[in-house]
């Protein structure tokens, strides 16, 4: 397993648990506000025996590990990882751009995974003008109806960029009707000329998202 970094102890990575996480090189969206592209072209140093030594020290202080990136799903050795990881005693949370609901449905099969946490990232008709890259929406779709009729604890993530407007919010809300829970982020500017919503906007949204979804968290603000 290539892990690119990682975070020795978070508390707010995976809800309610001290965690660590780790970072996988590579990812098939180039979001152009993300914060992470430097993990996208796969060319890092190795972290995987240095968090190992770290996860068996920390066994009992810590109660998972959120598996991040860069996208997880890319990496071969993802489901390997995760059985040595759960074989020492730790809950497992992955963060998922949801593009690949094959590997997705085989770790849930498996009850390897603990949490979900996936991104949607826009209304369909956005997507690829955030992620940059030609987009399958049915994957996308698969993997949201994966998550619906799973038995974890999950939720869908939106970063509220500036190329989303409330209306978009709606479609999104609309897309992740019946999930369990929901996260609204706030866009971080890495382009001092691109500036976000002011928190009016953030409430107006919360309440559009709330007409469709019960549990809405904003993070970020």
């Amino acid at each position: 397993m290539e892990i690119a970094g990682y975070i020795k102890t978070s508390f707010v990575d995976y809800p309610d648990k001290i965690c660590t996480t780790v970072f996988t090189a590579g990812c098939n969206m180039n979001c152009w506000y993300c914060h992470n592209n430097q993990l996208l072209s796969g060319k890092h140093l190795n972290f995987y025996e240095e968090v190992m030594e770290h996860l068996n020290k920390r066994r009992g202080q810590i109660d998972a590990v959120t598996v991040s990136g860069g996208e997880p799903t890319l990496n071969k050795h993802l489901e390997e990882f995760i059985k040595e990881v759960k074989a020492l005693g730790y809950l497992i949370k992955l963060d998922t751009n949801g593009l690949k609901p094959n590997i997705l449905k085989n770790l849930l099969d498996h009850n390897l995974l603990d949490y979900v946490a996936m991104d949607i990232k826009a209304p369909f008709s956005k997507y690829e003008k955030i992620t940059q890259v030609k987009i399958d929406e049915n994957k996308i779709k698969a993997s949201i109806e994966l998550l619906k009729n799973s038995n974890i604890e999950y939720e869908f993530r939106t970063t509220f960029s500036p190329d989303l407007n409330l209306d978009d919010i709606k479609e999104i809300a609309k897309l992740a009707e019946g999930c369990k829970n929901f996260s609204l982020q706030a866009y971080k500017s890495v382009k001092n000329d691109v500036l976000g919503h002011n928190f009016s906007v953030f409430k107006e949204a919360i309440n559009i998202i709330s007409e469709y979804i019960p549990s809405v968290k904003l993070k970020g603000l």
